[in-house]
Parts: structure tokens; C-alpha cells; sequence
């Protein structure tokens, strides 16, 4: 499911970037959604991106990321990850931007787009499932994601109340929450074993 996902954001995303038009109707708008009833734009905005580099970098984090926790959701939750993954993703887009439409509703020259809140709950999803395993940003900074996560959902936290770039950083507080929230409704034993890595690592 990783790879199909990332090739139809990649191709969207790429016709897009040619056609204003199309970028236009698939972008998610608050306004547009609250005044015309256009709700598709909470999913459909997650397959477009704002340009190369935002591509690159999210659909090269999904890839990574997505095939592993298809993965453990085969080996650990007793679903199908066909069923379960594509679950996680797509209400990772929708959760991730929920407040984002509230806060915005009535600011029609609002926009967003990109997958970095489906992309934040496949990142969280895999630091539940193994929190001691390195993640590194930008291929220079690994640390272990139980202690990127903090780290990452602190960060989002400040960036979102400073506002000073165009990055919707709610979205990756959001998107990180519900892949923590949706992975343990899914399987909750994974506290457990999320427990125990945490006391190993303390010692």
C-alpha cells in the first residue's frame, strides 16, 4: 500500500504543479469547504504538494517509513495491513487538519496542502512499535525515536504558536497524535512492549 500511495502523491502531485487549476480544486481551503460543502478537500489535499523539495522529503519519509509499520501491523495487530495502513494514512490527513479548518473556516485566502500529517502518523505509528531504533533528520541528527518524538511534538508545539513561516505545523502535532491514538486502538499490547523499551532505555 506504501508504494501505491507514493506513486499516486507523486503523480498528482507532479500534473499539479503544471495545472494551477487542478492545484486550486484539491488544495484544502476552509472556506470553501464550509461554504460549498467541498469536505473532499480534506483528503484530496494530501495529494498535492507545494513543490519539489516538499514532495521529495514526504513521499521519501512515507516510503521509508510506511513499508515497515505495514509491516508490524501484518505481524502484531491481526489485520491485514492492506485494510489497517491505508486506515492510518488517510485519517492521519483527515485528523491531522481538523483544527486547521476550525481555525480557518472563515478566512477564504487560507490554503493548505502536503502529506505531513499522514506522513507524522506512519512516523509515530513506527516509534510505538520500535521506539529505541534511530531516526535521522536530514541524515545527520539520529537519535532514538522515543526521544525524537518529544522532541518533534514539543517543537511542533512552539513553531505552531510562533506562526512565522508557511508551514501548518498543527498538522504534524495532529497527524503524530492520532498515528500514537490509532496504532494503540489497534492493537493496545503495544504499551506494553512501548513500556518495556522505555525502562530498558532508562536503566
Amino acid at each position: 500500500m506504501t508504494f501505491y500511495i507514493v506513486l499516486a502523491t507523486i503523480l498528482v502531485s507532479v500534473i499539479s504543479f503544471r495545472r494551477n487549476d487542478m492545484l486550486s480544486r484539491l488544495l484544502f481551503n476552509p472556506y470553501l469547504v464550509r461554504t460549498r460543502n467541498e469536505w473532499y478537500r480534506f483528503f484530496s489535499s494530501g495529494f498535492v504538494h507545494a513543490d519539489w523539495i516538499h514532495l521529495f522529503i514526504n513521499m521519501l519519509v512515507l516510503y521509508d517509513f510506511g513499508q515497515a509499520v505495514e509491516i508490524y501491523y501484518n505481524d502484531v495487530s491481526g489485520y491485514k495491513s492492506v485494510l489497517i495502513f491505508p486506515a492510518l494514512y488517510f485519517g492521519g490527513i483527515f485528523v491531522s487538519i481538523i483544527p486547521t479548518y476550525f481555525k480557518y473556516r472563515n478566512n477564504p485566502a487560507y490554503n493548505a496542502l502536503g502529506a505531513s500529517g499522514a506522513v507524522s502518523a506512519v512516523v509515530f505509528a513506527y516509534i510505538l512499535f520500535n521506539p529505541m531504533n534511530k531516526i535521522c533528520l536530514y541524515g545527520l541528527l539520529c537519535i532514538p525515536g522515543i526521544l525524537m518524538g518529544p522532541l518533534y511534538l514539543a517543537f511542533s508545539i512552539y513553531m505552531e504558536k510562533k506562526a512565522k513561516d508557511n508551514i501548518n505545523h498543527g498538522a504534524h502535532f495532529w497527524g503524530a497524535v492520532f498515528g500514537l491514538v490509532f496504532t494503540v486502538a489497534v492493537k493496545p499490547s503495544v504499551l506494553h512492549a512501548f513500556a518495556a523499551s522505555l525502562s530498558t532505555y532508562l536503566r
